[in-house]
């Protein structure tokens, strides 16, 4: 076995493995932060099982924002809507920046039969 296939095999172990636990657990507190922060799990593998739960997951979730939406009087603030699990292979949402007053300037112009 080559040095490479080796790389390729410890790379590919599920995340449970005990191999990757203990590379987990070997890392300091400031790497494991970083990994944190900066990880993305939209580029990972993910079995059925996993997306199965995650889909149960984004249900209940859903669920519990409807419950409470629904239970609460109407002068409250609303609870923000949960953001469903990132799952692998798509990236998250971007945000929407607001309008400037030069497009909405230009957008009503163009509502309003202005030439492009």
């Amino acid at each position: 076995m080559t040095w490479r296939q080796l790389r390729v095999l410890v790379e590919h172990l599920p995340p449970e493995s005990a191999t990757m636990t203990a590379l987990r657990n070997g890392l300091s507190a400031e790497e494991y932060e970083r990994q944190a922060k900066n990880g993305k799990p939209e580029e990972g593998r993910w079995s059925m099982t996993e997306q199965l739960l995650a889909g149960v997951t984004d249900a209940l979730r859903e669920i519990q924002y409807i419950l409470v939406v629904a239970n609460s009087d109407s002068k409250g603030r609303r609870p923000r809507r949960p953001e469903p699990i990132r799952r692998p292979g798509i990236a998250p949402k971007a945000t929407r920046q607001p309008m400037t007053d030069v497009a909405a300037e230009r957008l009503f112009q163009l509502i309003n039969g202005g030439a492009a």
